[in-house]
């Protein structure tokens, strides 16, 4: 993707190998620098106050491109947590709830990949 988002570094915390909560966002209009920033301070306030996620990561498509990669998305998060019973909380956690209420009219699409550890 070449849009015109700046890219931002996440500080992630230990990763917690329990249970992956990964997101893709694409957003309506990713090349708007107006709508990126706003997603970003909507979902950097979310993660920041989030009492659930322990792993906090935002990323962006990496210039990987090859057949097996999708790198049509405009954002991911990946978040970890201790069971599947706190993701459960977090999906009930009013900043969660507050995030989506405040950005979902930027996103054309979202797509989630949960995931247990071995």
């Amino acid at each position: 993707m070449t849009g015109s988002c700046a890219n931002k570094s996440s500080n992630p915390k230990e990763f917690d190998s329990n249970f992956a909560h990964v997101v893709y966002f694409w957003l309506k209009n990713p090349d708007s620098q107006e709508d990126c920033k706003a997603f970003e301070a909507s979902l950097k306030k979310f993660l920041s106050t989030s009492e659930y996620a322990k792993t906090k990561f935002i990323g962006k498509p990496a210039n990987t491109p090859r057949e097996v990669v999708d790198n049509s998305w405009t954002y991911s998060i990946i978040l970890t947590f201790p069971s599947k019973e706190i993701q459960d909380k977090y999906q009930q956690e009013p900043v969660h709830l507050k995030f989506i209420e405040e950005s979902e009219h930027l996103w054309e699409k979202v797509q989630v990949y949960d995931s247990v550890g071995l």
